[in-house]
């Protein structure tokens, strides 16, 4: 232990030496009365797309900015490789081209240290695309050395904590978040382009609902009321087909206060859309839709590889329903048992916890998600949810112990949930009032009563389809991404201690 404890001294005292010598060329490129934090910087091209169409800009005058990722000298020239949004190229500085006194200048350049450049480029003798600077300038004194690129950044917590770091060292990073931003961009077209309307609902909410989840809370002080950071904004945007919008959809945070896993942190981005005169049909059909359209447009296939499993995202995908799916993996017929005894018998049997409020429907799902879920790995629709844990859904016209209702799964993850909206205030009402009593009972997670989303259903909401998709999760699969936290820029982490 003293071993590890005096080489963690050594480093920090090592650190600590090479922030001073930064700080003093800081002072020394003040003192030249260069500003070492510069201004305004227009380049005219990025690092990498020189690089790309270098046949087109070779001999042209360009100027480019960005960070030093290493630099080295040979007498009276010396190169740098800078790096941008769009890749890096060589930066090539000759003594007689830029003048002794700005020569020198270089010698109070560090890594990590961003500067413009103007120059010509060409080719160098070794074959390397490059700029020949005529001039360099100080745009930003980087007061803190880059870890080692290939040593420095391995540590997961580090990455998490420090994504600015973890963005400038590893460029796949970067790469996973340029797609996220385009799947976002693909997802919002095709909606679009089916005569969505996007729009956007509360983040605060007075009742939080729409989810079974445990909410954040906070209180505003001017209305002296407790307020809800939003777990779904499915209330609201059905308020706006009951005031007549008939397709609309939000991109955007919910909140809840759960858990953190490779599969959930507590703010993460969700789709929900809403459209009137449909069922859980046409949204089913309008997810596989979806995921296999931004597959197609952002990465150019609907055929991936993730975690070293192929996945096909092509149209049409498996359906099951969960009575079959929980027969096919478990080898129990829950269509057979009749009785809450016997569903828990069932249960105790698995070894698969349940309380004593779970009804028939509510323990089969226990066992879904215990046993079911991990084999879900091609696209799957699991149809045929109970009634009981759908409490917004509309019943089966068949069977109303069901609900028509989906979720669909990837690689045994939820990653859409869609239904038939539940759109008689009566049966909502009493669903409500269902659900109040198992938050009185200690169920946090259950819904609160909305007596104003009872009364907007009593104005009439149209038959509606409604679907939610889990962006987060469809980014870690589009960009083969273990952890939610890959693809999230700042997850949150607890507190060093």
């Amino acid at each position: 232990m003293a071993d590890d404890k005096e080489t963690v001294v050594s480093a920090t005292e090592e650190l600590n030496e090479q922030m001073q010598v930064r700080r003093d060329k800081m002072a020394a490129i003040a003192a030249l009365g260069i500003e070492p934090f510069g201004r305004h910087y227009e380049p005219t091209h990025g690092c990498g797309d020189i690089v790309k169409n270098f046949d087109i800009l070779e001999n042209q005058e360009v100027r480019i900015a960005g960070r030093i990722l290493t630099i080295r000298g040979h007498g009276k020239a010396s190169f740098a490789n800078l790096l941008d949004i769009s890749g890096k190229i060589q930066i090539y500085l000759r003594q007689d081209v830029l003048g002794e006194e700005t020569y020198r200048h270089l010698d109070l350049l560090d890594i990590g240290d961003i500067v413009g450049v103007e120059g010509t480029v060409f080719r160098t003798q070794r074959g390397e695309i490059s700029v020949k600077a005529t001039k360099f300038q100080f745009l930003s004194k980087a007061l803190r050395p880059l870890p080692e690129k290939w040593h420095g950044l391995k540590d997961v917590e580090t990455r998490y904590r420090q994504r600015y770091l973890d963005l400038i060292v590893n460029p796949d990073v970067q790469k996973t978040f340029i797609i996220r931003s385009k799947i976002i961009q693909s997802l919002r077209r095709f909606l679009d382009s089916k005569g969505f309307l996007e729009v956007e609902t509360p983040i605060l909410h007075p009742i939080a609902g729409g989810a079974a989840a445990r909410p954040f809370s906070t209180h505003h002080n001017a209305l002296d009321m407790k307020l809800y950071m939003r777990i779904a904004p499915e209330l609201y945007l059905k308020r706006l087909i009951v005031g007549g919008f008939e397709k609309v959809y939000e991109v955007g945070r919910n909140f809840r206060n759960e858990g953190i896993s490779i599969k959930h942190n507590p703010e993460f981005t969700m789709v929900e859309l809403y459209q009137a005169f449909a069922d859980y049909q046409v949204v089913l059909n309008l997810t596989e839709q979806v995921i296999a359209t931004i597959a197609q447009e952002v990465i150019g296939t609907t055929k991936i590889s993730y975690q070293g499993q192929e996945i096909d995202l092509t149209p049409p995908w498996d359906r099951l329903t969960m009575t079959e799916a929980v027969k096919k993996y478990s080898g129990i017929d829950f269509s057979a048992i009749k009785t809450v005894e016997a569903a828990r018998e069932v249960a105790d049997q698995l070894h698969i916890a349940y309380e004593p409020k779970h009804g028939i429907g509510a323990i089969m799902n226990l066992v879904f998600e215990e046993m079911v879920e991990e084999h879900l790995i091609q696209p799957t629709f699991i149809i045929g949810h109970p009634t009981e844990i759908s409490p917004l859904a509309k019943r089966n016209k068949e069977n109303p112990e069901i609900a028509d209702r989906f979720e669909a799964f990837i690689f045994g993850r939820e990653i859409g949930n869609g239904f038939s909206e539940l759109n008689d205030p009566i049966d909502q009402k009493n669903r409500f009032l269902n659900q109040v009593a198992q938050r009185e009972s200690g169920d946090d997670e259950a819904h609160m009563m909305d007596e104003d989303y009872v009364t907007a259903l009593e104005y009439g909401l149209p038959p509606t389809g409604g679907l939610g998709i889990g962006i987060d999760r469809v980014v870690m699969f589009l960009t083969d991404s273990y952890s939610i936290r890959d693809v999230i820029l700042f997850p949150h982490m607890r507190h060093k201690g």
